[in-house]
């Protein structure tokens, strides 16, 4: 028994040990970008707008389809029987109505089929946003936990050189300067470590509320990020990608479209219309009909059109030219929208022209920094080098260091950028549309 308790106590110490291990999943950046596209909040908020979009367009298509009521109007009658809200009084009664012709609706169903056109180019719109979002996100965590490496190897190395220096300031070989300097790297060492440690804890949380899974247990595969393509040379090839690829630019398009069918919608409402209608009712006996009309029949319908002509309606007028004016808005909106989408193209491929020459000249000085601490190393053997040679060296190449994973970081978000303005972002992800 003794040894069964123990067996199970190792056990259990066991599962405790590494139940965090067994949480933390490695989470791969393709499928981060799935599960951000399932259960982000505004990629949810997008679909609702879209679902909201599709439910108004059929509100107005099916104004052509029968509405039927039933009900009854019971009530007293004194004297002549009125009516009960445009209705005679009656035990029980079915009305049906639709429209049979009317060429202002006609407009109204395709400016709203134009409206949910443009709801799904928005919601692809948001669903890109994300996917950058997401991408970023994941891009500049993995950009800090290569450096918190770096960090705490700077820091052990500068709490090595700091107990160095308190030896030889015993030894009475360097003064009080020194270990002040030590101190003051030692301090920015540790300025740098909260920095990172704080920047990770919000970017995991982020990326925590995009995925829907939780902060502790996510752990990125840095390896998983494609390597990104050249962006091509040709300003005038990029920007009219850009503006064929853009969701939002279709979008504000489209929108344009049906504001303009929104108020062809508005003029035509001065137009004849003409209406189906019918309607059955069973008469009472207590409501003194008998009384008023020669011949009484309690059950009784009619079914007809309703014919209607406008010919004095200054308030419609007013409001079709209110629609002419948002159509012309719209219009100009879309034609600004591309007019953004132009430039912000051409400003984002000479951004990322910049930033590579700027991730170029970081690298090449990262590796000068790094064969100078090789030299300095192999002269500290020769004794033709101290120890603050050494951490000069060693600051040095670490603040290269830090420089270049900024510029690589800075490219990336660039690059990326790029290709979610020419359309190639989900294509690059590998996932399908």
């Amino acid at each position: 028994m003794k040894s069964f308790s123990r067996v199970s106590l190792c056990i259990l110490f066991s599962a405790l040990c590494f139940t965090p291990l067994v949480l933390a999943e490695p989470l791969p950046l393709k499928q981060a970008v799935e599960l951000a596209l399932a259960h982000s909040p505004a990629a949810s908020v997008a679909a609702a707008q879209q679902h909201e979009a599709a439910a108004a367009y059929l509100e107005t298509r099916d104004q052509y389809l029968p509405q039927v009521t039933a009900g009854s109007g019971l009530g007293g009658s004194w004297g002549f029987p009125l009516t009960l809200e445009g209705a005679p009084p009656s035990l029980f009664n079915v009305t049906a109505q639709s429209a049979l012709i009317n060429p202002a609706l006609r407009d109204f169903v395709r400016s709203a089929k134009e409206q949910a056109n443009a709801s799904l180019f928005q919601a692809q719109d948001q669903r890109e946003q994300v996917m950058q979002d997401t991408v970023i996100t994941y891009a500049e965590l993995a950009k800090w936990e290569a450096m918190i490496a770096e960090l705490r190897q700077s820091a052990a190395n500068a709490e090595t050189t700091k107990g160095i220096i308190t030896e030889r300031i015993h030894a009475g070989i360097d003064t009080q300067i020194e270990d002040q300097k030590a101190q003051l790297a030692i301090a920015r060492t540790k300025l740098r470590m909260a920095q990172a440690e704080g920047a990770m804890d919000v970017l995991r949380e982020h990326l925590a509320s995009l995925t829907g899974l939780k902060a502790a247990s996510l752990q990125i595969v840095p390896e998983s990020i494609p390597a990104l393509p050249q962006a091509p040379e040709n300003d005038e090839d990029i920007q009219q990608e850009a503006i064929d690829a853009s969701p939002a630019l279709k979008a504000a398009q489209t929108k344009a479209r049906a504001q303009y069918l929104q108020a062809e919608g508005e003029h035509r409402s001065l137009w004849p219309s003409i209406d189906f209608a019918a309607q059955y009712a069973v008469l009472s006996n207590f409501n003194n009909y008998s009384e008023f009309y020669k011949t009484f029949e309690r059950n009784n319908a009619s079914v007809g059109v309703s014919i209607r002509f406008s010919f004095l309606n200054p308030s419609q007028h007013a409001h079709a030219q209110q629609a002419d004016a948002a159509a012309f808005r719209a219009k100009k909106d879309a034609e600004n929208a591309q007019n953004q989408i132009s430039e912000q193209t051409l400003k984002l491929q000479h951004s990322v022209e910049e930033l590579a020459a700027a991730q170029e000249v970081a690298s090449l000085e990262y590796q000068l920094a790094q064969s100078n601490l090789q030299a300095v190393e192999i002269r500290m053997n020769t004794t033709d080098a101290n120890i603050h040679d050494l951490e000069d060296a060693r600051t040095q190449t670490s603040e290269r260091y830090y420089t270049l994973q900024d510029a690589n970081f800075q490219l990336e978000q660039a690059q990326i950028a790029l290709m979610r303005a020419t359309g190639h972002l989900q294509s690059w992800l590998g996932l399908q549309k």
